[in-house]
C-alpha cells in the first residue's frame, strides 16, 4: 500500500490532519503543473488546487481503494473541477478535457482489456522476483525510488537497476502488444 493510500485512509477513518498535510504537500504541486499545463493561469491553478485539496478532506470518506489509486482519484477530482471552471467562465474546454469517455465500453473491447491485462501479468510473473518487486512497488505502490530504498534497506542504485532492467524485459515481451 503506497504512502499516499495509507495517509487518504487515515483521513477518511480518523480525520487525521498529520495524514492530510502529508497529502496536501504531495499533491498540491502536482496538481498545479497538471492545471497549469492545460493553459490555465497560475492563480486560477493554485485556487483549483485549494478548492480539489478541500474535496479531498470533505470527501476522503467517498474513496474506495479497491477501485481506484489515490492519485487517480484526486487526479479526477481536479479534472471535474477544472471543466466546472471552464463550463461557468463559457471557455472552450482544453482539448484533453474535453474528451468524456464512453459509458460502456463494447465487448470486444473489454475482451481486449482483459487479454491485455492477462500478457502483462503473465510478463510480470516472467520477471525476476526483485525485478518485479520494485516495479510493483514504484509503479502499483506509487512509491519513490528514495521510499522503496528506505523501505527495503537497498542502495538507491539497485532500485533504479532493478526498474530499468524489469522494464527492459516488460518492454521486449510486450513489444507486439503496442
Amino acid at each position: 500500500m503506497s504512502r499516499q493510500t495509507e495517509c487518504l485512509l487515515a483521513v477518511r477513518d480518523h480525520r487525521d490532519r498529520a495524514a492530510f498535510a502529508e497529502l496536501f504537500d504531495y499533491f498540491a504541486p502536482r496538481l498545479k503543473g497538471f492545471i497549469l499545463r492545460t493553459g490555465t493561469g497560475a492563480a486560477q491553478a493554485e485556487e483549483i488546487v485549494q478548492e480539489v485539496m478541500l474535496t479531498v478532506w470533505r470527501k476522503a470518506d467517498q474513496f474506495d481503494p479497491s477501485r481506484a489509486q489515490v492519485s487517480a482519484w484526486v487526479y479526477q477530482i481536479a479534472r471535474n473541477r477544472q471543466i466546472d471552471m471552464f463550463r461557468k467562465e463559457s471557455r472552450p474546454l482544453p482539448e484533453e478535457l474535453n474528451h468524456e469517455p464512453d459509458t460502456e465500453p463494447d465487448a470486444s473491447q473489454v475482451l481486449g482489456l482483459e487479454q491485455e491485462a492477462a500478457r502483462l501479468k503473465e510478463a510480470l510473473n516472467n520477471l525476476k522476483p526483485e525485478q518485479r518487486e520494485m516495479i510493483h512497488q514504484a509503479y502499483l505502490g506509487e512509491l519513490t525510488h528514495k521510499e522503496i530504498s528506505t523501505r527495503t534497506g537497498l542502495p538507491l542504485g539497485t532500485i533504479k537497476s532493478r526498474i530499468r532492467l524489469g522494464l527492459e524485459r516488460l518492454r521486449h515481451d510486450l513489444k507486439d502488444m503496442r
